[in-house]
């Protein structure tokens, strides 16, 4: 289905039409198309188009039940859409056992983390102009899946920020597969949080994002193909245990992986 997917999306729509394929919900993706030289907007925004017409949109975590899509045709006319965004009800998960400091971070490590993010923001903020993407997605690594896209995160009975990815369990230094064909905006060995840290872009505003790393195995500009290894899963920053967390992101919006790959094996998915 992605492979079909993937390949209806890369073809240049006809003169004046618009196509759409993938899952309009919250933390989903879809993939459009459009005559070359159009032009796209989602709610007032503009949408990055490839030279041959194709783009992406994202919904993220906690998207509005609907979105307005306009696409300016090159011979002038307009075509508007209303997209029906489906909403999801998440899970709660509680995690316990977390160093203090992890779970609320001493004020003197406050500056450390906001900087951090920073950098993870810039990364995430690139913009390849090329929709690498097309390669198709698979799992970085298979596992027991161990979170959930979405799920609301209660930290030694604190509440925190909903779980932005999905984790999947394994032991230090399983390797880790690039998703899909991209570049690498960011390679960090230690964040504070997020332990050794990994951004690929995939083009048009697409990127995925890995954390708790042991190892990362590419560096800053590399060009990566689906399926090569580019890191090692480990437990560093803030883990419970060694596992893989693999966010998406297409701006600031929150994807979930588990949309764009086949299930895994029914003994591997079990939470």
């Amino acid at each position: 289905m992605m492979a079909l997917l993937l390949a209806l999306a890369a073809l240049p729509a006809a003169a004046g039409t618009l196509s759409l394929e993938g899952k309009a919900t919250q933390g989903g993706l879809l993939f459009g198309s459009v005559e070359p030289g159009a032009r796209v907007m989602l709610d007032g925004k503009p949408v990055e188009v490839a030279a041959d017409g194709g783009f992406v949109i994202g919904f993220g975590y906690e998207a509005r039940p609907e979105a307005a899509l306009v696409v300016r045709h090159p011979d002038g006319s307009e075509e508007e859409r209303t997209l029906a965004v489906a909403q999801r009800r998440y899970e709660v998960q509680r995690i316990n056992g977390l160093p203090e400091a992890l779970v609320s971070p001493p004020a003197e490590l406050l500056a450390r983390i906001k900087a951090e993010q920073a950098r993870i923001d810039k990364a995430r903020a690139s913009d390849f102009p090329e929709p690498l993407f097309r390669s198709g997605f698979v799992w970085p690594v298979e596992g027991k899946i161990t979170g959930v896209f979405g799920s609301r995160r209660i930290l030694n009975g604190q509440p925190r920020q909903p779980h932005f990815g999905v984790d999947i369990a394994g032991a230090v230094g399983t390797p880790v597969a690039a998703p899909a064909d991209g570049i690498v905006t960011l390679a960090e060995p230690d964040l504070y949080l997020t332990g050794g840290t990994l951004i690929i872009d995939h083009g048009l505003e697409l990127s995925s994002t890995f954390l708790h790393l042991s190892a990362i195995e590419v560096k800053l500009g590399d060009r990566v193909r689906q399926g090569q290894e580019v890191a090692r899963m480990g437990a560093s920053g803030r883990a419970t245990g060694a596992h893989l967390h693999w966010g998406m992101n297409w701006r600031s919006a929150r994807l979930d992986p588990a949309l764009l790959v086949p299930p895994m094996a029914a003994t591997l998915a079990k939470p």
